[in-house]
């Protein structure tokens, strides 16, 4: 028997289909902390997964993971996906966007 060892946040259904594929896990409920640990550790699990995905469709879907792990965290602050998408659209009406690629090298003070 092969043991591999993760110890790391997976999505909720993950020990189902583990199970389903015959095989077994071992699985615990974090506390609050930890789960926030684990959230923040996920983020960035991600934005890497992302940063070295190659084909269009990889990118797009370390996307759509990296935004499943924000939207948890905007739940577990309080808050929600809709709440957080209404502060986003405020900052970039306020602030705009990155559509213009705009790489800032140094400002000058007076």
């Amino acid at each position: 028997m092969v043991t591999s060892m993760y110890n790391k946040l997976v999505r909720d259904l993950i020990p189902e289909i583990i199970e389903k594929d015959g095989k077994t896990c071992e699985t615990a409920t974090l506390d609050a902390d930890a789960y926030e640990t684990k959230l923040l550790e996920k983020l960035r699990e991600e934005a890497l997964e992302l940063e070295h995905a190659e084909a269009q469709q990889d990118k797009l879907e370390e996307i759509a993971d990296a935004m499943e792990v924000l939207h948890a965290l905007a739940e577990y602050y309080g808050s929600t996906a809709d709440e957080v998408e209404q502060i986003r659209l405020k900052k970039r009406a306020e602030r705009g966007g990155f559509s213009r690629r705009t790489l800032l090298k140094q400002v000058d003070e007076t």
